[in-house]
């Protein structure tokens, strides 16, 4: 449908000519294609430890508990990723490794994106704009990290993506199928609760483009209520108006602001070229809607302060808009030259600081650590079968792989998973009330700390015995502590598993460098 005032997104498409026709952008794709699979296999052994909450989540669902955290208890929401979480759901029924299919998964969401990025581009102005839009999306090193880490970071950057472009090309009144803008929405509201307002900006432009389809209204009304059934459904089942994350996490202004300050710097060029659209007559339309959907996306973190966001994951969710964002501002650059020199500034930008994150050693890292440490006291724990059913539980503060691993009952003491943890109930007196067999807590040295996340350890563990002390890396160790009437049948199968899981993954080697990771990666790249 077009529009006659103001101007469409972007300029009238060229006239049909063969190299418009032809399919250069498929070239441009599979060169960019090869160092991004690259880039996948130089990250495939990172795991962030929370898509093991989700995974969890998945398994009892797919077991017929429900989407709960443990079996038995009122239902709690840990996570905020509930349509990642029903993705798995038949992966797990059918007993398939959950991490290595969010990681698949991730891996076909990212060659969407980059597919998505070029085609557009160089459909609108050729190839200088696409390979400055694909060329920043594939030089970003934590794009690799967000891709293998479990987590639906990925998906629902290309989910945010796929909104855009789709109503750019009703703007470029080409043919957009009428039901997709109003189901992107609805699975953007599932896959994130913010991902409503991430998706709306182009959800309301398409629908004012189509304001007089019938077909389009009815599209829109359905899709209103499967996501209003969706919201009333889920605060029914977890009692609460948001996951247990929004209590626990978010509401810091000053991280927030913190968190502003540093994301803008990191893509200064993309930020700035996307906002160049806005100035000229031709872009104003695509820049506003890349501009609102930027802003409405990156809202929810600037008021709210997100913590684990490792290697800028949430600025990662609008960052394949800013790509096409600065694919779309170099395209109408008349002088080929100065276009690349624009483009290449953009690239070169991201590539440099993308490697320039003060936590990227440990993520880097992050992956052998987390598996002969928390894998293995998971794997270990689910080997103990001399323990009774009704006594398996587990209180720990870093409730990923352990629980998931475990199957245990577990008491997650910073709340994500702990419906009175997250509401303001105190730490110490949950596990005294709970009095699990085993406690696992974090210390940064080698002794027990005297307090882990507001629990006071020297006393919720009074009464135990001390098992273990697990290496994870340079000044991070998991301590274990069981119940003296269980401490032989649980010390020697965790022992045998984390000892074995010491012997496998970077044996030796805890210290956080990058050199660390790059000894790893040559071996899996000898040439």
């Amino acid at each position: 449908m077009t529009i006659a005032s103001p101007s469409p997104a972007v300029s009238t498409p060229a006239p049909d000519t063969p190299t418009r026709r032809s399919r250069a952008w498929l070239f441009v794709a599979g060169g960019l294609g090869v160092l991004f699979l690259l880039g996948v296999r130089a990250a495939w052994f990172f795991t962030i430890d929370d898509a093991y909450i989700t995974f969890r989540y998945s398994d009892n669902l797919a077991n017929g508990h429900g989407p709960v955290w443990n079996v038995g208890e009122d239902p709690v929401e840990g996570f905020t990723n509930f349509l990642w979480m029903v993705w798995h759901t038949p992966f797990a029924l059918l007993g398939l490794d959950l991490p290595t299919v969010a990681k698949l998964t991730s891996l076909v969401a990212g060659a969407a994106a980059l597919v998505m990025l070029v085609r557009y581009c160089h459909q609108r102005y050729g190839l200088v704009a696409a390979l400055t839009a694909g060329g920043a999306f594939v030089v970003f090193v934590p794009t690799y990290f967000h891709l293998t880490s479990g987590l639906e970071t990925v998906a629902f950057a290309a989910l945010v993506l796929r909104a855009v472009i789709v109503t750019l090309r009703a703007l470029d009144d080409r043919p957009v199928r009428v039901w997709e803008p109003p189901l992107l929405l609805v699975l953007a509201g599932m896959l994130r609760p913010e991902g409503v307002l991430a998706a709306l900006p182009a959800f309301l432009l398409w629908l004012w483009l189509r304001r007089r389809d019938r077909v389009a209204w009815l599209w829109s009304a359905g899709a209103v209520v499967a996501g209003a059934a969706y919201f009333v459904w889920r605060w029914t089942y977890y009692g609460h108006l948001f996951p247990n994350t929004f209590y626990v996490k978010f509401g810091n202004v000053a991280a927030g602001t913190a968190w502003f300050e540093a994301t803008v710097p990191l893509l200064a060029p993309l930020l700035a070229l996307t906002l160049w659209l806005l100035v000229r007559r031709e872009t104003r339309w695509a820049g506003g809607l890349l501009v609102g959907t930027v802003a409405t996306t990156y809202l929810t973190y600037v008021v709210s302060g997100p913590s684990m966001d490792y290697v800028h994951r949430f600025a990662y969710h609008a960052f394949p808009l800013l790509c096409l964002g600065a694919g779309l501002a170099v395209g109408p650059i008349r002088r080929w030259y100065l276009a690349s020199a624009v483009g290449a500034v953009a690239v070169g930008w991201v590539a440099v600081t993308g490697v320039q994150p003060f936590d990227l050693p440990v993520i880097a890292n992050y992956g052998p650590d987390l598996a002969r440490a928390h894998v293995a006291i998971g794997k270990g724990l689910g080997q103990v079968d001399s323990v009774p059913p009704e006594e398996r539980t587990v209180a720990l503060n870093d409730a990923g792989a352990i629980p998931y691993y475990s199957g245990w009952t577990t008491v997650d003491i910073i709340g994500l998973n702990d419906e009175a943890i997250a509401h303001g109930g105190d730490v110490t007196q949950r596990v005294l009330d709970a009095r699990p067999t085993v406690i696992v807590v974090r210390s940064l040295s080698p002794d027990v700390p005297a307090d882990a996340y507001g629990m006071d350890v020297l006393q919720v563990t009074e009464g135990y015995e001390h098992v273990a002390t697990v290496p994870m890396r340079d000044s991070y160790y998991k301590q274990v502590f069981v119940l003296p009437e269980w401490a032989d049948e649980v010390r020697e199968p965790i022992m045998a598993a984390v000892d074995e899981a010491q012997r496998t993954y970077d044996p030796g080697r805890y210290e956080l460098t990058i050199d660390r990771w790059l000894d790893r990666v040559r071996k899996d790249f000898p040439w």
